[in-house]
């Protein structure tokens, strides 16, 4: 099976010339008859936008059901009490902050000590093999849990080649059902899952660029929003 990779050089257009980007996802197949996932709209041939997730009405309509559980932990400061977890994984893992940020908003709303129906807990909602096999050892410490789910994105992204929609998807559903889907999986709960996850992903790319520059005093562009390869970290 061959996959795109949707995030490496194509998705630093969107970084680095305003207003061209999309976050909306399509679908298409190459003269090899081979299906491609991709956050890219397609400049030429035949296309299917799968669904919108970036600006405009859709966007703003609340999908209800797509957060996997509800938090208990409504303050404020939740959105910022992992800052430098989050950060130190990032840095670790060459995931981008947003990326993490988008998930465990998406997973858990910022709340540590959240158990789902199905087993998963913590930030990043480690079900309890996946844990395991990224090293963690407390599931509800958010150190941990953070280090763990980011390692897993990684694992994940080397997977798909970098590609984001697969990536996400493989997330929620698990590798397993994207390879054998050769795409996203036709669950309607995966499918608004990625819609949310890359629709807040890209809500807080932006505001990781106003940060940064904010901290520089210049005008510096976007985060690169690349899942690049990083051959260190295995299953």
């Amino acid at each position: 099976m061959r996959l795109v990779p949707a995030l490496l050089a194509p998705v630093l257009v969107l970084t680095l010339v305003p207003g061209q980007g999309s976050a909306d996802i399509y679908v298409y197949k190459d003269r090899n008859g081979l299906t491609h996932y991709t956050n890219i709209k397609p400049r030429r041939g035949k296309y299917r936008r799968l669904y919108r997730t970036g600006p405009g009405k859709a966007s703003r309509r609340r999908c209800k059901g797509c957060d996997v559980v509800p938090a208990r932990d409504t303050s404020p400061a939740r959105f910022t009490r992992y800052d430098k977890f989050i950060y130190g994984a990032a840095r670790l893992y060459k995931i981008p902050v947003a990326l993490i940020r988008a998930v465990i908003e998406s997973e858990s709303g910022y709340d540590p000590r959240v158990v789902s129906s199905t087993g998963a807990k913590g930030l990043m909602q480690l079900m309890p093999m996946t844990a395991r096999k990224m090293g963690v050892t407390d599931v509800f410490d958010p150190r941990e849990n953070i280090y763990g789910g980011t390692r897993y994105l990684r694992v994940l992204a080397n997977t798909f080649n970098g590609n984001l929609v697969l990536t996400v998807a493989g997330y929620h559903a698990g590798p397993g059902a994207v390879a054998r889907y050769k795409g996203v999986p036709p669950y309607l709960t995966t499918h608004k899952y990625v819609r949310v996850v890359i629709r807040r992903y890209y809500k807080y790319q932006k505001r990781e660029a106003a940060r940064r520059r904010a901290r520089s005093g210049a005008g510096s562009g976007a985060a690169p929003t690349v899942v690049p390869p990083s051959r260190d970290v295995g299953e």
